[in-house]
């Protein structure tokens, strides 16, 4: 299985830098089988039944990305240099690994500043990653990186513009609740209060887990074999009582859908100790590629993905690499909108 057996040429003009407005108006193509629907995800109603349950995965980005200065002052008097630091996950002793740009210029002990109140200091390097202990914790830390800190949009986003205070909300779910994550799990971005309860109208069930999206995500895969690739590790829960609530809707003949890759890696993940889905907590790598047999999952609500990334990969799995392909000439011969603020994808293997 070779990495090129998952690349698409993609024009750029189909990067979306700007989500849809309202969030429901973006484009759906439902893909039942190889049989393509052009729709919007306004009308997603229209394609689940009563009885189908969604997995939605609640957990909230944090505004991970920071940019302060470092000060020396040295025989040839003060210099500064700009750091941009992205936090990636707390650490156990009250530290953050970050990614530092440019990391050679902050020595272990040195202090970034960020604001008046708000500072960080460099405790270790460790794997071109930072170990970073900030001046404040709890929830002063949460109110000083709210004031100070934008949102860790994707680097093919990024790129292109900077973030902003739309980006507050835009990248963040109507249902986020626990806080970790530095990316989204962007086919839930395209729900709102509306679609919910047209959803919920329709008999349409909802169950919530967490899954804190990582910046791994954005990693490319190196290898050609891509059977031999290693998955970045994400921390995650599904709680007893979700895991009763998917149970049960297994047992009366509905199906289950999750709503991004995120929540699907996690309810697999769940179920893969004993076939079946069951309560569970720690961190996940797992990697789904053709081959992969599909343990809770029914269907999947996705956007449309980066090519040669794991997440073509689990498509195919689920959908046959065929029908991938399929999928992605029709998307982009219809112009869809592509990556974390395009269109969306209803994926329902024939």
């Amino acid at each position: 299985m070779k990495l090129s057996d998952f690349d698409y040429h993609l024009p750029e003009a189909l990067i979306a830098t700007r989500p849809a407005r309202p969030r429901s108006a973006a484009r759906l193509l439902v893909a039942q089988g190889s049989d393509i629907t052009d729709t919007q995800v306004g009308n997603l109603p229209d394609w689940l039944r009563a009885g189908d349950r969604l997995v939605l995965n609640d957990t909230r980005v944090i505004p991970a990305r920071l940019t302060g200065l470092r000060r020396r002052t040295g025989a040839q008097g003060a210099t500064e240099a700009r750091i941009d630091v992205t936090l990636l996950e707390p650490q156990a002793g009250g530290t953050w690994t970050a990614m530092v740009k440019p990391l050679k210029k902050l020595a272990p002990g040195e202090v970034v500043i960020f604001n008046d109140t708000f500072t960080a200091t460099l405790e270790a390097k460790e794997d071109g990653l930072a170990h970073l202990r900030f001046n404040v914790a709890g929830a002063e830390f949460d109110a000083a990186l709210a004031e100070a800190g934008a949102m860790p949009l994707p680097p093919y986003i990024a790129a292109r513009r900077a973030a902003d205070d739309a980006d507050k909300d835009d990248y963040q779910t109507v249902w986020a609740r626990h806080s970790g994550a530095v990316a989204a799990p962007t086919a839930s971005l395209h729900f709102d209060a509306a679609l919910l309860a047209a959803l919920a109208a329709r008999g349409v069930e909802f169950t919530h887990v967490t899954l804190h999206v990582g910046a791994g995500t954005f990693l490319p895969v190196k290898v050609e074999d891509v059977t031999t690739h290693k998955m970045h590790a994400e921390w995650g829960e599904v709680t007893p009582q979700a895991a009763a609530e998917i149970a049960a809707t297994q047992a009366a003949g509905g199906r289950i859908i999750p709503v991004g890759t995120t929540a699907l890696r996690l309810i697999e993940s769940a179920a893969a100790a004993s076939g079946a889905i069951a309560p569970w907590q720690g961190e996940t790598d797992i990697f789904i590629y053709p081959g992969f047999k599909f343990h809770v999952t029914d269907a999947l609500m996705t956007n449309f993905h980066l090519p040669k990334s794991t997440l073509m990969m689990l498509v195919a799995a689920l959908m046959g690499q065929q029908t991938l392909a399929q999928i992605y000439q029709h998307a982009v011969s219809e112009e869809y909108r592509f990556f974390s603020y395009g269109d969306a994808s209803l994926l329902i293997p024939g």
